[in-house]
């Protein structure tokens, strides 16, 4: 990676990219440290309280945005559910399936309607939000009707600005624009967990346990993170062979190829879907009773087994784990369902002259590829489910907040890395190429 780098740094156009998206990830950061008006920021931090809900995760995603009460302290979340709801309305609604297939003019329209989705879902949630802190009583320095369409418009705003930036990013630096905005935020949130760590096992003096648990914590990093880069290029590829054909005084076909399908192929959606639901009812019950949260009783309970580290019982954080594997499986499946289409495919191959060597064409070749997924599928379900609950352990065993060291921030941070370097790697590739025509 680091020599990819380099030798991007040598070609001017790539260095100015290079340089447009750092220049745009401070300014993300900038964006991250303005206040706003008639909010408090120590109000914000004590409605986190321990990191068990939804508003945790948006802190996590925006850099601690979210607990500074920031400008930028909604992120892109109201962009990544608004494209998460037109993902899923494209599959059910035929307008939206024709415009998704009908090339680049397509795809701009449908990142149109995401992005004024986006916007009015960032209002929405801002107004949420509001009522929520008003209930709280101290949140709000002067509550009023102007109060309040000055701190919703604000918050409204700052996601349409950070949608703006990773359009640009897009465009004119190295792309993934949003998830290059995420992954500044994630990474921005290490030092900061880091220094928490120390203080926690070594701020009173350096101990031989004190050693032992950080020599654990980066042996454990480094194993996942190692995890992680293995299971995400890991693919099955089906060879497929073209037959021969005339056309003419030509002959056409008789190559050989594959379908690579990959273990991973939901990446961290799954996770996604699975945390945001597990966190649901915290934020639920944190929304109507203004941020106070059950400390005994079975609501208590019951919220222990679905937030991570909310309870002290050891049998809950294993309750937590076993449900949030099963919807990551749950949703690992379903995922691959949408975008997956066994039946499309081996339709497609068959039109086409191809087939697999010992499969008959037609519905034998759907159901060996669906086979082949379903099985897939589960691995990468597993996979996603020990990256996932890893932390989690780690958090029960330690006594630390999970959501620092969450396996949706790996996977993310991995995944851009990753990406970040192929895009890279291909703009060089193709710059040779015309250096060579030319």
């Amino acid at each position: 990676m680091l020599q990819t780098l380099r030798n991007a740094w040598k070609i001017p156009d790539l260095r100015r990219r290079i340089l447009f998206t750092l220049m745009m990830l401070v300014v993300f950061r900038f964006g991250a440290h303005i206040p706003v008006p008639y909010l408090s920021a120590e109000a914000m931090q004590a409605f986190l309280g321990n990191g068990t809900d939804l508003f945790s995760l948006f802190d996590v995603f925006t850099g601690g945005a979210f607990s500074n009460a920031t400008v930028m302290a909604m992120g892109v979340s109201p962009y990544i559910n608004a494209s998460i709801i037109v993902q899923l309305l494209t599959v059910a609604i035929p307008s939206l399936e024709r415009l998704a297939k009908e090339g680049l003019e397509g795809r701009k329209k449908i990142n149109k309607i995401t992005r004024y989705l986006g916007i009015a879902l960032a209002f929405v949630q801002g107004a949420g939000l509001y009522v929520t802190l008003y209930n709280m009583g101290s949140a709000i320095t002067n509550p009023s009707v102007l109060t309040f369409f000055v701190i919703v418009l604000t918050f409204t705003a700052g996601t349409a600005f950070i949608i703006w930036l990773g359009e640009l990013i897009t465009e004119k630096g190295l792309g993934n624009g949003v998830s290059m905005i995420i992954f500044a935020g994630i990474v921005s949130r290490i030092p900061t967990a880091a220094y928490a760590l120390y203080n926690m096992k070594l701020g009173s003096g350096i101990t031989a346990g004190g050693l032992v648990f950080v020599a654990a914590v980066v042996i454990v990093a480094i194993a996942a993170i190692t995890f992680v880069v293995f299971f995400s290029d890991a693919e099955r590829r089906i060879p497929v062979q073209y037959a021969k054909r005339v056309v003419g005084r030509k002959m056409y076909g008789g190559q050989s190829t594959n379908i690579p399908i990959k273990v991973a192929a939901g990446g961290v959606m799954p996770i996604i879907f699975a945390s945001s639901i597990m966190a649901f009812p915290a934020t639920i019950v944190r929304l109507l009773s203004g941020g106070n949260m059950p400390t005994s009783g079975l609501g208590y309970y019951i919220l222990g087994c679905l937030s991570a580290g909310f309870a002290s019982e050891w049998w809950t954080s294993l309750v937590y784990a076993i449900l949030y594997a099963l919807l990551i499986l749950f949703f690992t499946y379903f995922y691959s369902s949408i975008q997956f289409n066994p039946i499309e495919l081996a339709n497609n191959m068959k039109k086409s002259g191809g087939y697999i060597p010992g499969i008959r064409p037609g519905k034998p070749t759907s159901d060996y590829i669906g086979k082949i997924s379903s099985r897939l599928n589960l691995i990468g379900a597993f996979f996603l489910a020990v990256i996932a609950i890893m932390p989690v352990i780690v958090g029960a065993v330690f006594k630390i907040n999970a959501l620092q060291i969450g396996g949706t921030s790996l996977l993310i941070m991995e995944g851009v890395a990753l990406e970040t370097v192929r895009q890279i790697e291909s703009q060089m590739t193709m710059r040779h190429y015309r250096g060579f025509l030319e």
